[in-house]
């Protein structure tokens, strides 16, 4: 069994910020995640969206940075062209979907790793189809 899961943006900000609404779920969700050993993994995009909720808060976008480079459960992922260029054809091809090109190349990392859960908050994930949306 793949132990892996997808950490979103909408949780990891959720799990940073004391403030967000989901903010007790989000570190339920992932204490739970980590008690199974699941490994959590993200991509540039994805960190890129949690650093920009954070740009008005220092230690906060510090704290995701260390997340990111130092969180030993945590896998950085890397997006190449052809997942960029994945992406953008499923955005053309599901004109009825309203996902952003961060969760398109969400869904293709994930299809192209195996990965079948994904840790989100984020209603796309399920309109997606074909993952397990924990969160």
């Amino acid at each position: 069994m793949n132990r892996r899961v997808l950490l979103d943006a909408s949780v990891w900000i959720a799990l940073r910020d004391a403030r967000e609404p989901w903010h007790s779920r989000a570190r339920e969700l992932v204490r739970g995640l980590l008690g199974e050993r699941a490994r959590l993994a993200f991509t540039s995009l994805i960190l890129g969206e949690t650093l920009a909720y954070f740009s008005r808060s220092p230690r906060l976008r510090g704290q995701i940075m260390d997340d990111a480079l130092r969180n030993p459960a945590l896998d950085w992922e890397p997006v190449s062209h052809a997942d960029e260029l994945a992406a953008l054809d499923l955005l053309r091809q599901q004109t009825d979907k309203s996902y952003s090109f961060c969760d398109a190349v969400s869904f293709v990392v994930m299809r192209r790793l195996g990965i079948s859960r994904a840790a989100s908050f984020d209603i796309h994930f399920r309109q997606a189809g074909g993952f397990e949306v924990v969160g």
